[in-house]
């Protein structure tokens, strides 16, 4: 069995000459974590920092895994220009059209990168592979493997895993004609295609259609093109509640459970949200909505506080050192605004502290999470997990989570601040017999599919030629 993904189990920081590793982050690192006890398998990803390639050099690595020095040039250009500035905007739906994207020859030799890194990883599979393994390969960076690693060794079972949305076609079909095809043709070079929920399936299911010309099965789970059929799947990636539970436990946790109540005073309710500063994340609509809850409903001023986790994301790009600012600065409005000499409205953070985050979920009374698109959420998951009291979530109905735990979530429209406002209101007034029982049916849905499982499931409809999902 191999795994294929951007991002590794594992990664290195150099201090002083000396190498450090840490646990890699990311979803699709802590959905993975299962192949860690399985012994005959390599999990293969890419040098990300200068650290990871000089562990490289160094032939310094964990067993189990092999890591891709990819010229850095190459790499800045597939990760930063295509995957991230083009695919994952496309996907969560975020170009600002009158003005972008523009598709020239700068964004060709992008491309032309963004081929090279995944044709680097379709070699690497291709060597270590042994006759007729599983590979299950990992997300919008690497949608062309499959296809390349078909050609390379047709006798692998081969699985491609989006972790994102899935655009609809009008809107997927802003990529140029042929990159569009490469994109689809890419998955579709896999045995199985899965997605982390039903509408993100069909969505790739009707691109295939909409720009190949493909053909859909009857019952929707499978795509035929040029001969072959793709197996379509659906797995919601779940929290792990085990792992979440005893980590929150921990002294550490506790501490800065105290830390944090004596920053936000005794007594006061807590809007909780927990984010990178990712631009569909919507951090910015999201404190829009605490302020036009603090201007209209007064009677909260000084009795909530919105603890607001927005740890930075992506800094290489301008737009998102843009957003993390406008994250700071409406924050700073609220607080100059509302704040008091006893009472600051908004206790921004911006620095990443996992501890910290488990002590904001287990105190908060409300669970903020108001996404424009995303494909899964495990924040809106996590939270009811570990929540001392009982926690009412406010969750876009844009997130995939909104398919698992809408029904006891207090559900958004993420462009409207208004409703946001009004949600917010009726999840802080929400019965405390109520918001335990919701909370206890969020903990149930959020825990129905465990990482592990969740991997394991995948595997085993690979390996067993069904379409099996978990919807």
């Amino acid at each position: 069995m191999l795994v294929a993904s951007n991002r590794g189990p594992v990664a290195y920081s150099l201090s002083d000459g000396a190498l450090q590793a840490r646990r890699g982050g990311g979803g699709v690192v802590s959905g993975l974590s299962a192949i860690e006890s399985d012994s005959d398998s390599l999990w293969v990803c890419a040098a990300l920092s200068e650290g990871d390639r000089e562990a490289v050099r160094r032939g310094v690595g964990e067993p189990g895994s092999r890591m891709l020095a990819i010229d850095p040039d190459v790499f800045h250009a597939a990760y930063n220009d295509i995957a991230n500035s083009v695919l994952w905007f496309v996907h969560h739906m975020l170009y600002q059209t009158p003005l972008e994207p523009v598709f020239d020859e700068e964004f060709r030799g992008r491309w032309a990168s963004y081929e090279a890194y995944n044709a680097a990883f379709a070699d690497a599979l291709a060597e270590a592979a042994a006759p007729g393994a599983a590979v299950l390969v990992q997300d919008y960076h690497l949608v062309l493997v499959p296809a390349m690693l078909r050609e390379r060794r047709p006798d692998l079972r081969i699985g491609h895993f989006s972790h994102t949305p899935w655009a609809p076609p009008d809107y997927f079909r802003l990529l140029p004609d042929d990159i569009a095809a490469a994109v689809l043709e890419g998955i579709l070079g896999a045995d199985r295609a899965a997605f982390l929920t039903r509408r993100w399936a069909d969505s790739f299911a009707a691109c295939c259609v909409d720009v190949l010309g493909a053909e859909l099965s009857a019952d929707g789970q499978a795509v035929t093109h040029r001969g072959r059929t793709t197996r379509l799947g659906v797995h919601g990636l779940g929290a792990d509640a085990d792992f979440l539970r005893e980590r929150a436990g921990r002294d550490d946790v506790v501490e800065r459970m105290a830390a944090l109540r004596a920053e936000t005073g005794p007594g006061r309710k807590l809007v909780v949200r927990v984010d990178r500063t990712e631009l569909s994340k919507n951090i910015v609509r999201g404190l829009l909505a605490y302020r036009r809850l603090l201007e209209e409903r007064p009677g909260w001023r000084s009795r909530v506080v919105h603890v607001a986790f927005a740890y930075p994301s992506r800094q290489d790009l301008a737009v998102y050192r843009d957003y993390t600012a406008e994250v700071s600065r409406v924050a700073a409005e609220i607080n100059e605004e509302f704040g008091t000499p006893d009472w600051q409205p908004v206790l921004l953070k911006v620095d990443d502290d996992f501890a910290r985050s488990l002590a904001a979920y287990r105190l908060a009374d409300v669970a903020l999470v108001n996404p424009i698109r995303d494909g899964m959420n495990l924040v809106a998951k996590e939270m009811p997990v570990v929540s001392d009291n009982g926690v009412a979530l406010v969750l876009s109905r844009e997130a995939g989570a909104y398919a698992e735990l809408g029904d006891d979530a207090i559900v958004v429209n993420p462009y409207d601040v208004s409703a946001t406002a009004e949600a917010l209101n009726a999840a802080l007034t929400l019965p405390d017999a109520e918001r335990a029982d919701r909370t206890k049916r969020l903990a149930a849905a959020a825990t129905a599919l465990p990482p592990t499982r969740w991997f394991l499931d995948q595997l085993a409809a690979l390996e067993a030629g069904g379409s099996a999902s978990a919807d």
